[in-house]
């Protein structure tokens, strides 16, 4: 009994193996299809496009249209800790 059930498990992990096998090759040509459009992310506010900047070797998105500065996960922390060593404005401000 305890082969059949090895073999069951066999089978179901193979199935799933396949499944898994044909959404990848699905989603790699989906990617490919998409990466004809443009990768500009839009600002939240205006609609503008965000442009990459680096401010004190930190990248910060900054937008043409209402030159709103956006941070991705981490980077205000970065600033911060990289002001705070300094003494700078970011510290003045929340000290």
């Amino acid at each position: 009994m305890a082969d059949l059930d090895d073999r069951g498990r066999a089978l179901e992990n193979e199935y799933f193996r396949r499944k898994e096998q044909e959404l990848i090759e699905k989603m790699k040509s989906r990617i490919g299809a998409d990466g004809s459009r443009s990768t500009e992310m839009k600002c939240p506010k205006c609609d503008g496009t965000l442009h990459e900047t680096v401010y004190e070797n930190i990248k910060i998105d900054v937008c043409d249209g209402c030159h709103g500065v956006w941070l991705d996960s981490g980077e205000l922390a970065q600033i911060a800790h990289h002001d705070e060593n300094k003494g700078g404005w970011l510290d003045k401000y929340f000290g």
